[in-house]
């Protein structure tokens, strides 16, 4: 089965995704647009960062499966197989955007006075105010890791991705 935490949480995507995060949560731009954007915008924004990485690894990792042969059976098969790439995917990559919002939160938190961060707000913060930075960052974080999954070899991302089983069957 395959195992999304695994496969995107190889060591050059977990570096790209916290390293995109801490640039993101100490750049003023992004607080201000995080400051401007409406909740519906940031939900749009998580869930275009998720298909994009998504889609990115099933590419990049090469993990979608094509049935050898036209037979019905091998099509089914084939499209179960592709099913629970992206169901497990999506799945892996949105607890992978909770725990960097969770993450992000607490740096900000800590990092980001509420002083300087009103100062560029141009109004009083409240928690809302750092919970929409969070949001924001741990989205454009989770594209950074995207791009960090690039760097693994694709026969690292495939024994990730892949339990030992289905790696046989690939192999036969």
């Amino acid at each position: 089965m395959l195992r999304a935490a695994d496969c995107f949480l190889e060591k050059s995507a977990l570096v790209a995704a916290l390293t995109t995060g801490a640039i993101a949560t100490i750049n003023s731009m992004v607080w201000l647009l995080a400051g401007s954007l409406s909740s519906w915008r940031l939900f749009v924004a998580t869930i275009a960062s998720v298909v994009l990485v998504v889609t990115w690894l099933v590419i990049d990792g090469e993990l979608w499966d094509r049935p050898d042969e036209s037979s019905p059976e091998a099509l089914e098969r084939s499209l179960l197989y592709n099913i629970a790439t992206l169901v497990t995917l999506t799945i892996g990559v949105t607890v992978l955007q909770l725990a960097l919002f969770v993450s992000i939160l607490f740096a900000a938190s800590i990092t980001l006075t509420p002083d300087l961060f009103a100062r560029t707000l141009g109004h009083p913060v409240s928690i809302a105010d750092y919970l929409s930075l969070g949001w924001l960052v741990a989205s454009i974080a989770t594209v950074g890791g995207a791009l960090g999954s690039g760097l693994e070899d694709d026969d690292g991302v495939r024994a990730a991705a892949y339990g030992i089983r289905q790696r046989q069957r690939f192999d036969e």
